[in-house]
């Protein structure tokens, strides 16, 4: 029996092999319009659409493949007696295999963009995949035609297969045309239905504890670049150590965001359970490192390093005298560093990314639902701030405005003490937000005197002005906004500390 396959694609890249070699293993072809003049022009014996069906493309070419003889040639069940008749009393032809890549909506959204014959013909394809095979993705050619040629034509289990891909890809087309239609509505970030199109990027080597399969995925149709905020992940490069867990890059990438919150100076970040353990800035890399890693070196054991500028042997040489990295995260590495931390840390991973871009939200699966919200704003500047206390804060405005970036990186409540561009101690993941300062408090040990304490949230008794003041801080940023705001203020100047409003809060769970 001869079977037949139709083609209509707008990615032609691979086509005229794969055409090739279906007519090698006896197949007729059916093509519409450029598709046709593809095939023809490379040889290839075809039947144009409007000669199969009587009906030239019309209405500007958006309609060429819906017609009975086409989508009765696909959707019937050929075991169906009635759909036989109906066949051969209408004079229609079954196809046996769709070929059909979509119009590029992806890439120039538009109305003229969205495919509507395509969608289509893969939808009635997937259908009846008990007797037709979909392919929709050039990549999926060649192990079409193997098995054509080895079998004659596909089992169940690839047309099954197939036909999930072909599902999987209309709903992501649908899921980005509706997209499209919400960036140009007032209700962009919340609209009313959200459709997420995930495709698998990678398994992990497991989640959060080592009997948990875990995979990263990302958004069907992302380039995978420097340039996409949501999915930056699939340019990095990592160019040594073991596979990446789930907590490996959730860690990787609550360092990368945090090292790039943290100004246009050399930084590095240290984090260990998604929660900071050191930060800093300096004058290079290496200096940044060694301050981030004054905050708590018994804590940074087994966390990540990032540095936002490429590290170099000064800074790997210090990575051989610090506690273990899990993962060092930076933008490059300059000659000998990378051959240097694989040789003293095997363990590590060593990966080079671009920087993040700050999506417009954030999704969160939460026990029988998700929560959506605006993505954290940029914590730099300083609009909005204001003195309320006696005292200026004059100098100490710079550490502050550093513990400001680094608390909104700290679980709530979150208190970060810090001096000379250094965090000297962090309480995090706090029920109390005196708990929080007290424990910073204790992590700084006597050295955050002279230095500042930030509070992601409003401090809303003396008691932990006290607490801070305890640890010789002259200067305490908070959002403000709590009821005793008067009492808290009196409570700075009866210290003889200096406090900043910003108006904000930034909390974080």
């Amino acid at each position: 029996m001869n079977r037949r396959a139709l083609l209509s694609v707008f990615d032609k890249s691979g086509l005229v092999e794969f055409a090739t070699g279906l007519v090698e293993a006896g197949w007729q072809l059916l093509a519409s319009g450029g598709t046709a003049a593809a095939l023809a022009g490379a040889g290839l014996e075809v039947t144009d659409l409007a000669d199969h069906t009587g009906f030239p493309a019309m209405l500007g070419h958006r309609v060429v493949t819906l017609h009975p003889k086409v989508h009765g040639g696909i959707l019937a069940d050929r075991s169906d007696p009635e759909h036989q008749a109906d066949m051969d009393r209408y004079g229609i032809d079954p196809i046996d295999l769709v070929v059909v890549n979509l119009y590029p909506f992806e890439a120039k959204p538009g109305v003229e963009t969205i495919d509507i014959g395509g969608p289509t013909l893969i939808r009635a394809a997937a259908k009846n995949h008990h007797h037709v095979g979909v392919v929709c993705d050039p990549s999926d050619y060649a192990a079409v035609l193997d098995e054509v040629r080895s079998g004659g034509w596909l089992s169940g289990p690839t047309r099954r297969s197939l036909a999930r891909k072909a599902f999987a890809r209309t709903a992501a087309y649908d899921g980005t045309i509706v997209s499209w239609l919400d960036d140009h509505h007032e209700e962009t970030l919340l609209p009313p239905t959200l459709h997420l199109s995930l495709e698998r990027a990678a398994v992990l080597r497991y989640g959060e504890n080592p009997d948990q399969p875990a995979a990263r995925y990302l958004r069907v149709g992302t380039p995978g670049s420097a340039e996409d905020a949501e999915d930056w992940w699939n340019a990095v490069v990592q160019h040594g150590g073991v596979p990446l867990s789930y907590l490996n890059l959730l860690d990787a990438g609550a360092a990368w965001a945090l090292v790039h919150d943290l100004g246009d100076q050399p930084a590095a970040a240290i984090i260990k359970h998604a929660g900071p353990c050191g930060a800093a800035i300096g004058e290079d890399t290496a200096g940044a490192y060694r301050k981030a890693l004054e905050c708590d070196e018994r804590a940074a054991f087994g966390g990540v390093v990032a540095l936002n500028r490429p590290a170099d042997l000064e800074t790997a040489a210090l990575v051989d005298g610090a506690p273990q990295a899990d993962v060092i995260i930076a933008p490059g590495y300059t000659e000998g560093v990378v051959e240097r931390i694989r040789a003293r840390r095997a363990g590590t991973r060593v990966l080079e990314a671009p920087a993040p871009r700050r999506a417009g939200r954030t999704v969160r699966q939460i026990e029988g639902g998700w929560l959506v919200q605006a993505a954290s704003p940029d914590v730099s500047g300083k609009s909005g701030w204001r003195v309320v206390s006696r005292r200026d804060p004059g100098h100490l405005v710079q550490d502050a405005e550093f513990a400001w970036r680094v608390a909104a990186h700290v679980a709530s409540n979150a208190a970060v003490l810090a001096r000379n561009g250094t965090a000297l101690g962090i309480g995090g993941g706090q029920q109390d937000r005196v708990g929080a300062v007290e424990i910073a408090v204790r992590k700084a040990s006597g050295r955050a005197a002279g230095g500042v304490c930030a509070s992601d949230g409003f401090i809303p008794f003396a008691d932990a002005i006290e607490a801070a003041a305890s640890a010789g801080v002259e200067l305490i940023i908070q959002p403000g906004g709590s009821v005793n705001d008067q009492a808290v203020v009196e409570a700075a100047d009866r210290l003889g500390l200096s406090m900043i409003f910003t108006g904000r809060r930034r909390f974080r769970h």
